[in-house]
């Protein structure tokens, strides 16, 4: 075999390779994520605020909270405990390197009640515990300075919820794209909401 056609042929499995993971991965939701009815929605616990948009992981958040009330699969709760799910949000500002605001109780809330057309939610929450193992992740408490380096876009991630530590796990499923987080209709909500509906189509055909 020449070196130019073994090259294509390497080639070929890699693509092939590549190709099949994408079509097992595809859609592919644990139990866990198709029986869950309780959702927590929180920043993720080192975002900071940005110094150009300093509310804006905020009405993310809100607005992330109204859609899925909306959607009305997931019931909203206020505590992990009683979480099935865990979501955490992240607003990008279109930069990998943002200078931002980092520290302070950025997941406590006062708890409120809020109607919309057709449901009611309990928005907010009290004084949580740490998501993750605070000797593994240590973290300044006070408001600080800080430079961030990540996606300049949007984050929704989801993890299992009701496990000890659970934002030290892999999260099971991750969406990341420009304006996902976007109010009101907030596109990453119905991205989510199709990637369910299609495991549950899969979850009933499997024998």
């Amino acid at each position: 075999m020449s070196l130019h056609s073994r090259r294509i042929f390497l080639a070929s499995l890699v693509l092939a390779s590549l190709s099949f993971a994408k079509d097992k991965n595809k859609n592919s939701l644990p139990s866990y994520v198709l029986n869950a009815r309780t959702v927590l929605v929180m920043m993720e616990p080192d975002a900071g605020a940005p110094l150009t948009d300093l509310t804006g992981n905020k009405k993310a958040l809100d607005d992330v909270e109204r859609a899925i009330s909306k959607w009305g699969w997931l019931t909203l709760v206020t505590e992990a405990q009683t979480a099935d799910l865990i979501i955490t949000i992240r607003k990008g500002q279109g930069k990998i390197v943002e200078p931002t605001i980092g520290g302070g109780p950025i997941n406590d809330r006062p708890v409120v009640v809020q109607s919309t057309d057709s449901s009611v939610r309990v928005a907010g929450r009290g004084r949580q515990p740490e998501p993750r193992d605070p000797s593994l992740d240590p973290q300044n408490p006070s408001p600080h300075p800080q430079t961030e380096i990540g996606s300049s876009d949007d984050s929704f991630s989801v993890y299992q919820g009701r496990v000890e530590h659970p934002l030290d796990r892999a999260p099971v499923w991750r969406y990341i794209h420009t304006d996902a987080l976007r109010g009101p209709a907030v596109p990453v909500v119905a991205k989510f909401r199709e990637a369910i509906e299609e495991a549950q189509k899969q979850a009933k055909t499997r024998p």
